[in-house]
């Protein structure tokens, strides 16, 4: 006879297993914050060492009536893994301990699940734990196996559990086909600020480096920013100011993780989708976390992931203020070309710096002149206005409409070559 599983657990105990892998050196701290992060009052963190996980309950008999005792001791109602767990080892493990076993994909999609606001994010969620689930659905509940019995009930011979299993099957078609609607949305919406020639700067990092704060700073929006792993889930756009290029759109995202579930990745691909098609990312870094360097190669992956490797990165690092003797500053490379920016989104220092080095970087392919065009070049002057890309007009003395245009460099070639004219024939101060 099974337990009689709570409908929500706050006293959790948690396990994290070192197996000796050098690219996978890390400790503990993460995890407890995302069990925080959930809700849950974390009483111990049992550790161990492993060369490789067990068949059967992913640790040893030893580590498992260390956790009983634990658990039983402590009056524990949930036991969470710093690990992807196979179905058969969280039925086991629950049958053993006697509480509820969530593994790490199962603890983030319950932190997506408190956080997701909107409801594209809520979908995406949904969708994610769904999937999750339809691997999951027999976790002990044996008389899912057996057939539906009684008056009324008999039927084509289908089980409960197949029956749960289609349910599930067409719940997920009905909720990929309403995101493919919202994922034609954002592209009508990027479609549009291309034709408007907006650029769009993209916020990205590891969960908890500060980029909401770095966002409400920059745009002053009122995004829920919080000192904790996945503060933002749902992406937010604003329109940003910054001299020499004028507006720019800015995007804030959801934050990755290490052994961020693939499952979340290919959920919440449409939001991503802002990043992999924007024209510039800002890598935001926590300077002061000791896990820096593998932060941010854990974000480099999932940008690789998405297809996202290969749009120009300007890497941030965020909280000079935890560092000793640290001032906001830009560092170049060997041409003088922003590299990193060092600020504090808190303080609000370097905030200046920062736009500086997006202007820097997004201002090479811009193309901003005053341009003195007679009347036969009334044609161009369209399409120029058209585009969105004159800031004034006027007229000079010899009759001449004088423009002050900007917009991308190619843009305002493919203007040229469709008004059949080259850069010669403009004169441009």
């Amino acid at each position: 006879m099974f337990f009689e599983r709570p409908d929500s657990g706050e006293i959790a105990v948690l396990v994290h297993i070192d197996f000796n892998d050098k690219n996978e050196s890390y400790g503990p701290e993460e995890f407890v914050e995302l069990a925080i992060s959930a809700g849950a009052d974390p009483v111990a963190v049992v550790t161990g060492s492993r060369q490789r996980p067990d068949a059967r309950y992913f640790i040893g008999t030893g580590k498992l009536a260390e956790i009983k005792d634990i658990v039983d001791r402590e009056e524990a109602q949930v036991v969470l893994f710093d690990h992807a767990l196979s179905p058969s080892q969280e039925r086991n493990l629950e049958s053993a301990l006697q509480c509820r076993v969530l593994d790490r994909t199962g603890l983030i999609l319950d932190i997506f699940a408190q956080r997701a606001r909107t409801h594209e994010g809520k979908l995406q969620v949904e969708l994610a734990q769904l999937q999750h689930t339809s691997t999951r659905l027999i976790r002990g509940w044996t008389h899912l196996e057996r057939q539906k019995g009684g008056i009324g009930m008999r039927g084509p011979g289908e089980t409960q559990l197949e029956t749960d299993r289609r349910l599930l099957r067409e719940r997920i078609k009905a909720i990929q086909k309403r995101l493919s609607k919202v994922d034609s949305q954002r592209d009508q919406n990027r479609r549009s600020r291309d034709r408007s020639s907006v650029p769009t700067v993209s916020l990205v990092g590891y969960t908890n480096a500060g980029k909401s704060t770095l966002f409400n700073r920059a745009t002053g929006a009122d995004v829920f920013a919080a000192d904790q792993l996945f503060a933002t889930l749902d992406p937010t756009l604003r329109r940003l100011d910054v001299e020499q290029i004028g507006s720019i759109v800015l995007a804030d995202t959801v934050g990755f993780i290490r052994q961020l579930p693939h499952r979340l990745i290919k959920a919440f691909q449409a939001t991503l989708r802002e990043s992999s098609e924007a024209d510039l990312l800002l890598h935001i870094v926590d300077a002061a976390d000791i896990y820096r360097d593998q932060n941010m190669a854990h974000v480099d992956t999932v940008l690789a992931e998405i297809g996202a490797d290969e749009v120009p990165t300007l890497i941030v690092f965020n909280k000079i203020d935890a560092l000793p003797m640290s001032e906001p500053r830009i560092d170049r490379d060997a041409e003088g070309n922003p590299l990193r920016v060092w600020l504090s989104a808190r303080d609000g220092q370097g905030i200046d710096l920062l736009k500086q080095a997006i202007a820097e970087l997004l201002a090479v392919d811009v193309f901003s002149e005053t341009l003195y065009l007679s009347s036969k070049y009334g044609r161009l002057r369209a399409m120029l206005f058209e585009h969105g890309a004159v800031k004034s007009e006027r007229f000079d003395e010899a009759g001449r409409f004088v423009l002050d245009v900007k917009l991308p460099k190619k843009d305002y070639l493919q203007i040229l070559a469709r008004a059949g004219m080259s850069e010669d024939q403009i004169e441009a101060v």
